[in-house]
């Protein structure tokens, strides 16, 4: 057993979300003191922290600033490089997995102070799925934004941001605001952040209408619809009537093309809530953009890829300032709501940090559930036997590095490590 500690967020701009909260700290000391009756964790100060020190103090953790006693330092964000501690493990958000250039010297970095990363973005269950995320989060700030870009660029109404909410309680009660005219809402995406949005658009009571409906069907009142990739992809040699292999459009991507078009001509607002693979068709084009009959006038895009699927996503925004428009003819970025021409976009890059408190206890939670148990026994396996945890791979499967270098499962990232 060894003691865990709950670093400070470093990275800028800040992030007030937590691996864990207060609660959920007194939860897994309660738990685990009964097998260990030296094990503690510490908590780093942060000013900028959703909890209060005092909670954790409360919570019977530690508050210090020297966590050098701890093995397992938990955080969210990429922890900046002169803040690493040599020969820990860490558990946060690396973003070093697609080869992202801004991070390659964190992953040296990494290595060089024979960090052990596990990267929570690839801790998974024996059938691939992941087991933590913040995704739902995502989901649900973005939709909430997306409906409150349409209504601040229409001069419908006027919502409290999401981060000017406490909780997500006092968000939800924003949503008798909304008057929507009879416009059409798509989403993309079938996984934890288009689960996400479409919990948000429920709960604004936007109807759900099939992709068909929404296609051939016009309505009296806001709908929505749900996209997944079948709904808007076909292999290249067939027709948009063809069977689809989901499978095989996730192994062969490059073999498609897509017709989200046909969407985009009976779309007002888009959500972008689908993972999207580089080797994946675009869902349209700039020039598509400038066709007449390209209905959409807010987009948000919570995937956020920088000139990735959705081709005016120039830059992330920020939470502080979320929108920005995209002007179709000179392709370029203009200042927000300026031209009825252009496209706005709340690109947001860390939406759940808009509801830290709740995205944090979710979070926590699974931590709890699906990762303390296999981290904190791994090399005892009799307990995680007798405890029906089974899994006895998950932290080694979710190891980027370890003894100064990759490894097997993320030998791809090689090339990446060295500049190649």
């Amino acid at each position: 057993m060894q003691k865990i500690a709950i670093i400070r967020e470093g990275k800028t701009p800040p992030d007030r979300r937590v691996a864990l909260t207060p609660t959920q700290c007194k939860e897994v000391l309660d738990n685990y003191k009964t097998v260990d009756k030296d094990f503690e964790i510490l908590v780093q100060p942060s000013p900028i922290r959703c909890f209060s020190e005092e909670e954790y103090k409360e919570a019977g953790c530690r508050i210090t600033e020297d966590i050098n006693e701890a093995g397992i330092l938990l955080g969210v964000k990429e922890v900046p490089k002169p803040q690493l501690i040599e020969d820990k493990t860490y558990l946060f958000f690396s973003h070093t997995i697609k080869k992202q250039p801004y991070n390659r010297d964190l992953l040296q970095k990494i290595i060089e102070k024979n960090v052990r990363l596990v990267d929570y973005e690839v801790l998974t269950d024996e059938t691939g799925n992941r087991v933590i995320a913040f995704g739902r989060y995502a989901g649900i700030v973005g939709a909430y934004n997306g409906v409150l870009t349409y209504g601040k660029r229409f001069g419908l109404f006027e919502l409290k941001s999401a981060n000017e909410c406490f909780d997500m309680n006092e968000m939800w009660s924003e949503f008798e605001k909304v008057k929507l005219p009879n416009i059409k809402i798509a989403v993309t995406g079938g996984g934890r952040v288009a689960s996400g949005a479409k919990e948000v658009l429920k709960g604004m009571k936007i109807k759900e209408v099939s992709p068909e409906e929404y296609l051939n069907q016009e309505f009296e009142e806001t709908v929505f619809t749900q996209l997944n990739s079948q709904d808007y992809h076909f292999k290249k040699e067939t027709s948009k009537n063809a069977e689809f292999d989901l499978n095989h459009f996730y192994d062969n991507a490059k073999e498609y093309d897509s017709y989200f078009l046909d969407f985009a001509t009976k779309t007002d607002l888009l959500i972008a809530a689908a993972y999207w693979n580089p080797e994946s068709p675009v869902l349209f084009t700039k020039e598509e953009m400038k066709q007449n009959n390209f209905k959409i006038k807010v987009i948000a895009d919570i995937t956020c890829d920088i000139e990735g699927s959705i081709p005016s996503t120039n830059r992330a925004s920020t939470i502080a300032e979320p929108f920005y428009d995209y002007n179709v003819e000179t392709e370029s970025e203009a200042k927000p709501f300026s031209d009825e021409k252009n496209i706005t976009v709340m690109a947001v890059d860390n939406l759940p940090c808009e509801l830290p408190r709740n995205a944090s206890k979710d979070f926590g939670r699974e931590l709890i559930d699906q990762v303390l148990p296999y981290l904190l026994f791994e090399d005892n396996s009799s307990y995680l036997k007798e405890n029906n945890f089974t899994d006895r791979n998950r932290i080694a499967r979710a190891n980027l590095t370890k003894d100064k270098d990759l490894t097997m499962e993320f030998e791809y990232l090689r090339d990446y490590l060295e500049g190649k």
